[in-house]
């Protein structure tokens, strides 16, 4: 809910590293350069219930004060069926309703909640992580945050603060699960959503979007061929740039004052992930199949035999 429970569009626009996966409303968002709905994040088979979930509680809770024709609510999602019985369909239309009546500013919960609940990452236990960063330009400080939910990357590939993790840990709390035929290690999706008050136009948001591979990349993401790596970024400046009608004045940033966003923007990414992971625990799911939470005490012993840590 970028600007709470009103209707007040924000400039946006999206990025897909690779494609297989889904995001609903993005077409609209790339023509008009508006995210005009909430961000609702699930898991592969609940998309249409959570959009159409959405649609309804736009005309019971008088969302929009003025008729209206159409939205396209944006949907994304990661798949958790190796955990959840994702073809049982558990998600219903109560559950979106909850989480937007429930939505609020403040300390986020992370790790198994949410969407995130059954989803897995790097060869542990993933799901829903968020970090931000602020940065000064100019007169002004601009904060950048970030939320994703995780569920991609092969533990080979695994890295915090440049020591391969993964390659470390190869043997310790693997997946059991059996996976289809198909499966190949890396398989899986991330979405991130970034949201920023600096004054940013949507061809500026399709750039800090292009820069979130950067990170995903640091922590082990290769944007693997069965991989939904699916990413879209807004801006609360400029209340007022949602007009039908009326001609109305804008505030950007210069593209030459844009480099500190990047940055941050990638940091805030990379440690998302690694704050989703630390926060989320062992879960068994469905068929007996069991992803482990990130061993702490491990993941310390290896940092500090590459002087990462003291």
């Amino acid at each position: 809910l970028p600007r709470g429970r009103t209707h007040n569009p924000v400039f946006a626009n999206w990025y897909s590293l690779n494609g297989n996966g889904e995001m609903t409303g993005t077409t609209w968002i790339t023509e008009s350069g508006f995210l005009e709905t909430p961000i609702m994040i699930t898991n592969t088979n609940s998309v249409g219930v959570v959009r159409d979930a959405v649609l309804k509680w736009f005309v019971k809770t008088g969302w929009y004060k003025e008729d209206f024709w159409y939205t396209y609510p944006v949907v994304a999602e990661t798949y958790d069926g190796f955990l959840n019985d994702i073809y049982g369909f558990h998600v219903k239309e109560t559950h979106a309703w909850e989480a937007l009546d429930s939505a609020k500013s403040g300390l986020l919960q992370e790790g198994n909640v949410g969407g995130g609940t059954g989803m897995m990452c790097l060869g542990f236990k993933g799901g829903t992580g968020t970090a931000s960063r602020v940065v000064k330009i100019r007169d002004s400080n601009y904060t950048v945050g970030v939320l994703v939910q995780s569920n991609f990357g092969g533990k080979n590939n695994f890295t915090i603060a440049g020591v391969p993790v993964g390659l470390e840990l190869k043997d310790t709390l693997n997946y059991e699960f059996r996976a289809p035929p198909s499966y190949q290690p890396g398989d899986g999706s991330i979405i991130v959503v970034v949201a920023t008050d600096a004054p940013l136009l949507p061809h500026q948001l399709k750039r800090i979007t292009a820069r979130l591979p950067l990170g995903v990349g640091i922590v082990g993401g290769r944007g693997e061929n069965g991989s939904g790596d699916i990413f879209i970024a807004f801006s609360t400046a400029n209340p007022g740039a949602f007009q039908r009608q009326n001609f109305t004045k804008l505030d950007e940033l210069p593209n030459d004052l844009i480099n500190p966003l990047f940055e941050a923007t990638v940091q805030a990414v990379e440690e998302a992930i690694i704050n989703a992971m630390v926060a989320a625990e062992t879960m068994e799911g469905i068929n007996g199949n069991k992803a482990y939470a990130l061993p702490h005490k491990s993941v310390m012993q290896v940092l500090k035999k590459y002087n990462r840590v003291k």
